[in-house]
């Protein structure tokens, strides 16, 4: 019970409202309220209060989710490692939407035919993290730079290039760019390479599939990875080339849990991604 409160108020403490830690915990809206009416019961402390449609963190709850937050997504990962891998258990593998739809579609269409229990979501990066140390997904693949002190075991399969699409021509490097969330840390170094090169973020979208496309349609140019250009077959007049995109690339990375690499099945999907993923590009 006291590990089920502190799961409920660590998604409450990331989604700020009641239903939506239902949805990600697949519990109803008057279970999350009474998980942490029974954590608040056991602790002897309020810790949250009502903001709108949205919660409040009380000073006790930070303070707690602070101290006790990592450990219990260790605790969590160490659990998941003691679960056995059979030929039904399911492998959850937590994926950048820009990879999946870039890089695996072929792939997995084939594996999944011999290895049907996988599961396949789409985050953002940290997102990803966080769910493989807990043990939530039992492999990650994302795409910019991994949050440090991770404790995972990684593996670097490529850079890959960004282009600048833009409806018109473009003569010269843009002084204006749209671009994705800087306030994703995985893409924070692009921030500086743009800053070096003279360029304003114009707009900050939270997809790389709508930045293209207000590009494509004529707002204003923006930076795409490559993996949206493959999957929306953008033509080659519309990508551009410029000498800044030499230095701004993101990492593509697979990312596990060391136990989880001795199942066969899991080292096993590993290791077609591995090779499968560079031979897409």
């Amino acid at each position: 019970m006291l590990l089920e409160g502190i799961e409920t108020l660590l998604v409450l403490a990331k989604e700020g409202t009641m239903s939506k830690t239902g949805s990600r915990l697949y519990i109803s809206q008057s279970a999350v309220s009474k998980r942490i009416a029974r954590l608040e019961k056991r602790l002897g402390k309020k810790l949250i209060e009502p903001a709108g449609r949205h919660i409040k963190l009380t000073a006790d709850a930070i303070t707690l989710i602070d101290n006790v937050g990592p450990s219990y997504k260790e605790i969590k990962g160490l659990i998941f490692d003691q679960q056995p891998y059979q030929d039904h258990t399911l492998i959850n593998l937590a994926c950048s939407e820009t990879l999946v739809a870039g890089y695996l579609g072929n792939m997995m269409g084939a594996y999944i035919q011999h290895d049907p229990y996988i599961s396949i979501t789409t985050h953002h990066t940290p997102f990803i993290i966080e769910r493989v140390q807990s043990g939530d997904a039992t492999i990650g693949f994302c795409a910019g730079h991994l949050t440090p002190q991770h404790g995972l075991s990684t593996r670097h399969l490529f850079n890959e290039p960004f282009s600048v699409i833009s409806h018109q021509p473009l003569r010269q490097q843009p002084q204006q760019l749209l671009v994705n969330d800087f306030n994703n840390p995985s893409n924070a170094n692009q921030a500086s390479l743009l800053q070096k090169a003279g360029i304003i973020p114009l707009m900050e979208m939270d997809s790389y599939t709508a930045a293209a496309q207000l590009a494509l349609g004529g707002v204003a140019p923006a930076l795409v990875p490559v993996s949206i250009i493959k999957t929306l077959k953008i033509e080659p007049i519309y990508c551009h080339h410029f000498e800044f995109l030499d230095e701004l690339t993101r990492p593509v990375h697979l990312c596990y849990r060391p136990k989880s690499y001795q199942s066969d099945r899991v080292n096993k999907l590993i290791e077609t991604i591995a090779d499968s993923v560079p031979k897409a590009i």
